[in-house]
């Protein structure tokens, strides 16, 4: 299978400023976004904002002690028979409440541009681009801009060291002789506002005395830049080929390089402590062997033998959702939707999404991207614990929305949700399944069997029907339910069946003594709620498909993303053609198409598990640089790219017990001929 040819042929290209669809580097720790000049010249072109972001860069407004969950309001909710607290509303303490909710919140490292003057010595704006040309070659890595300033051309290349958290650029154009091209970085204030709900958090570029930037060292060709935010600090080391620095505003510093010849090159490096030193070609050459590295392992597709006209965008997607899902979703920690692109939800990770994020990675022979952030679970464990025991459970309760420290924050829907609870657990066992461990087993045994704790503690059992139910209080993966009145989810009731038989798996592979009670609810979970032949959203919902037809058809995951043992197969059929008919669409996200397709799959419905997968709609696009795009504010959403990985490879390599049957979830009547080598079988 000729890799490079596949994923070569489709690298993005732009010839005008796109504002949805910035282009970006980054080594899944650290991601630099770059409009059409290769930097971040002309930021209020775009949509989004354009970001610099990693991993280890966040900030707590005022220092991280301003307010502890015990500061915010708890909201009493009768859980069968006692009171549990839930904060999500912010009641008598408003201030802690959105404090919790905005802090810790990512950083947005600073903006790198381009100053272009024209003859008149006044600065060039956006339309004085012309003759652009664009590509990002998803193979290196490397971002490649060309275009014309008064005629002038100018050709910039970008890229990020794999290991290194340093963005390269060089830049060729005569525009530099004639002392016409200049770099400057500017520092954003660190402090986030309140803004409505899912849309992008935009750095303030205001209130400079929020922050400080400090020359620590100035040398011929480089400089160390010191930001200090409240108790948070970093550096940013910056080296040039040639040129001089200056100070050109509080927050900002200007490069000008000397005016000999035509090329220029320079890097920054941002760290928590000390940059590393990096030159140009090092980073270029170091992109180039780790993306080469990152195609040549692990799985690949091809559908360019089929004749479905399809055919080439489903490629096209899963080769540009594999690129970005290795950069935003491969680190040390859950992802946010943007990934390190720009902040939504002030840039924390909903864990809930985690396994939307990186489902795909053991699937696709990648199982070492997501077992970084694995990792974290073990982390954050002694959270969990104290989550779980504040609300008189045993065990460890997986927080919704967190930062990188992994403390829960109030919210009018995420203390409410569970279905994060068994993805931790699904998650190590699709690690192991992919590459089988005792040592692996050691590694994640605490998470997996205290998770499953609460689980076992959480389900409470009907003493008449002799079966355990979930909640109320609860809300569904389907968040337009409330949270007293919820009851037995047919994706939940799964999902806990699921992660507490890999629980006991675990116990018996690792030969110790298996907890009865895992066995005992997992044997006993209420029957998912069906009425008229369908499945409901839960219990207590009779208008599902008529008052509730919004939002993510979740009922659809008990069969599809899950093995679906507690689901009869003809009313899921039902449920699936139920939804397809009188869903609201536009009210749907990104992970829902594949969470259809995948259901289709499993039910033997080849062709309607590709029309979910390629449906026309609005939460369905995906972009030039193939970001999965919902609305305004949010026009990259890594989980929907993360679950059509997922679902490619269902359909591709089949599910445990169905892994012998080629391409199952492809229509078999000629027209999808996919060729596929080093997919794993489905769960």
């Amino acid at each position: 299978m000729d890799r490079r040819r596949i994923v070569e042929r489709h690298n993005p290209e732009l010839n005008k400023l796109d504002p949805l669809s910035p282009f970006s580097v980054g080594n899944s720790e650290f991601a630099f976004s770059c409009d059409i000049t290769g930097l971040q010249s002309f930021p209020e072109q775009y949509e989004v904002p354009l970001g610099t972001q990693s991993n280890w860069g966040w900030h707590f407004t005022g220092g991280p002690n301003r307010f502890t969950d015990k500061d915010a309001d708890q909201q009493m909710f009768d859980t069968h028979g006692r009171l549990v607290g839930y904060p999500m509303k912010p009641g008598n303490n408003p201030e802690a409440y959105h404090w919790l909710r905005q802090n810790p919140h990512r950083l947005q490292l600073g903006r790198i541009s381009f100053r272009f003057l024209l003859e008149s010595g006044e600065e060039a704006a956006a339309e004085d681009m012309a003759n652009i040309q664009q590509q990002l070659n998803l193979w290196t890595g490397v971002v490649t801009s060309e275009y014309t300033v008064q005629g002038i051309p100018v050709r910039v290349t970008t890229a990020c060291h794999a290991d290194s958290d340093t963005v390269g650029v060089r830049v060729e154009s005569p525009l530099i002789a004639q002392g016409r091209l200049q770099v400057f970085m500017r520092f954003p204030a660190p402090d986030m506002v309140h803004t409505a709900w899912a849309k992008a958090v935009y750095p303030d570029w205001d209130n400079d005395e929020r922050h400080r930037t400090l020359l620590t060292k100035l040398e011929a060709s480089r400089a160390l830049l010191e930001r200090t935010m409240d108790e948070d600090r970093y550096v940013v080391g910056w080296e040039w080929s040639s040129g001089r620095l200056e100070r050109s505003g509080t927050h900002e510093f200007t490069l000008v390089p000397e005016v000999h010849g035509e090329l220029f090159e320079f890097s920054v490096s941002f760290a928590p402590e000390s940059p590393q030193t990096v030159s140009i070609r090092d980073i270029v050459e170091s992109s180039e062997r780790g993306w080469e590295a990152f195609w040549m392992n692990g799985a690949a597709i091809d559908f360019s033998g089929s004749s479905d006209p399809r055919a080439f965008e489903l490629e096209r997607r899963v080769v540009l959702s594999q690129f970005l899902c290795a950069m935003h979703s491969g680190g040390t920690i859950p992802p946010q939707e943007t990934g390190l692109m720009y902040n939504s939800w002030f840039g924390k990770a909903h864990l809930e999404m985690h396994w939307w994020h990186a489902s795909h990675f053991p699937l696709w022979g990648r199982e070492d991207y997501l077992l970084k952030s694995m990792k974290w679970y073990r982390e954050i464990l002694p959270i969990a614990r104290d989550l779980a025991a504040s609300q008189g459970y045993e065990g460890a309760r997986w927080p919704k929305m967190v930062g990188f420290d992994g403390k829960p924050c109030p919210s009018p829907v995420a203390p409410g949700l569970i279905w994060q609870q068994p993805h931790p657990m699904v998650l190590a066992e699709m690690c192991y399944q992919a590459n089988p461990s005792r040592e692996l087993l050691e590694q994640y045994r605490d998470i997996v069997f205290e998770a499953a704790d609460f689980m076992v503690s959480y389900a409470h059992l009907d003493e008449e029907k002799r079966v355990f139910d979930l909640g109320p209080p609860l809300i569904p993966a389907q968040e337009c339910h409330h949270l007293h009145s919820s009851k037995n989810p047919p994706y939940e009731l799964e999902y806990w069946k699921q992660g507490l038989e890999i629980a006991v798996q675990w116990a018996e592979r690792l030969k110790e003594e298996v907890n009865p009670r895992w066995v005992e609810v997992a044997a006993s979970m209420a029957p998912p709620p069906q009425a008229e032949g369908v499945y409901l959203a839960h219990e207590n919902c009779p208008d599902t498909f008529t008052e509730k037809n919004r939002d993510h058809p979740s009922m659809l995951g008990a069969l599809g993303i899950l093995p679906g043992t507690l689901v009869d197969h003809e009313v899921m059929r039902n449920t699936l053609m139920k939804v397809k008919e009188v869903w609201k669409w536009d009210s749907a996200w990104g992970w829902d198409f594949p969470m259809c397709a995948m259901t289709a799959a499993r039910l033997g419905e080849a062709e309607l598990a590709v029309d979910f997968l390629l449906m026309d709609a609005t939460k369905n696009s995906y972009l030039a640089n193939g970001h999965n795009y919902q609305r305004p504010g949010l026009t990259a959403y890594l989980p929907g790219n993360g679950g059509l990985l997922t679902a490619v490879a269902m359909m591709a390599c089949g599910w445990r017990g169905n892994e012998q049957a080629m391409n199952p979830g492809f229509p078999k009547d000629g027209s999808w001929n996919v060729k596929w080598e080093g997919l794993k079988p489905f769960l």
